[in-house]
């Protein structure tokens, strides 16, 4: 019994040693830990204190207190951005989060293929977007395949990214398309974890596909879509690449986001001052929107 014990008290440390041990690990770890918060959050908070002034790379920058957001409140180029911005969500995130859900159940299951199936699924997450936006502006153009495809349908063959109404669509079937693998693996990885014995009861009870899905699988999923939507959402306030390659915020600022305003005040502009402030708005959104979906989806986790 001693020799057993002997191992176990020494593999549990404790007093002047161990804690001379953790401040020694400590000190290794604090230069990274020091840099990690000068690089994450120093930005951040620079990028607030510099909204509460008129900075600009011309001329420096002085405190002019809430100027730039009662700017913001009365310029309707920041309404309009804020609707486009809003309206693309509500396309791309429920599109997203039914992508993934949907392929996640076809490939949870063992069948041959479902490895290379994953991966093909998976590969739009790790293409980079502003190729993969500038193969869609040819697949949107028109007489593309989409529009080809389209006019089968009834509809007229014209480029979607030059039609108001439909670039938003348009510009969301691309977000879908780079954004649902990694949802589908989130899902998939938490599919794998609910008991086989669950539905293996409920299809002896005689539950359809359909039963077995909303009253077994996507409830132990709430966790796992709550944690989806909150990043798809705040990808999709994000978006700028897709639409600086494919649209340019046209046409007549059909596509015209925050973030793509806040890139004209800041890069095209020079106003730091008044990017600062979009960019303060937009964080206050997404904070916003995040507590909504807690709890509306999130609120028994």
């Amino acid at each position: 019994m001693a020799v057993v014990a002997e191992p176990t008290r020494r593999g549990r440390r404790s007093g002047p040693q161990a804690r001379r041990e953790a401040r020694i690990g400590l000190l290794f770890v604090l230069p990274c830990f020091l840099l990690f918060l000068a690089f994450r959050f120093g930005p951040g908070i620079a990028g607030v204190l510099m909204s509460f002034t008129d900075y600009s790379l011309t001329g420096g920058g002085s405190f002019i207190g809430l100027d730039n957001f009662t700017r913001l409140w009365d310029d309707p180029l920041f309404w309009q951005a804020l609707k486009v911005t809003v309206l693309y969500t509500v396309l791309a995130v429920p599109g997203t989060l039914i992508a993934s859900v949907s392929l996640a159940l076809i490939t949870r299951r063992a069948f041959r293929g479902a490895k290379f199936f994953r991966s093909v699924f998976f590969l739009p997450v790790v293409t980079s977007l502003v190729l993969a936006a500038t193969v869609f502006v040819w697949i949107f153009s028109t007489g593309g395949p989409w529009s080809t495809l389209m006019s089968w349908f009834g509809m007229s063959e014209g480029s979607w990214l030059s039609d108001d109404v439909l670039v938003l669509p348009a510009l969301a079937i691309v977000g879908v398309w780079s954004r649902f693998g990694y949802g589908m693996l989130i899902l998939l990885a938490r599919m794998q974890d609910i008991p086989r014995e669950l539905e293996e009861a409920a299809l002896t009870d005689g539950a359809g596909p359909w039963q077995r899905f909303r009253y077994i699988v996507l409830p132990q999923l709430k966790p796992a879509l709550f944690f989806l939507a909150v990043i798809e959402t705040t990808a999709s306030f994000q978006v700028f690449d897709a639409v600086y390659t494919m649209t340019g915020g046209g046409p007549a600022n059909a596509s015209y986001t925050l973030v793509f305003q806040l890139y004209d005040a800041g890069f095209k502009y020079f106003d730091l001052g008044y990017a600062s402030a979009i960019g303060v708005a937009l964080f206050a959104l997404t904070v916003v929107v995040a507590v909504i979906q807690r709890l509306v989806i999130g609120k028994d986790q």
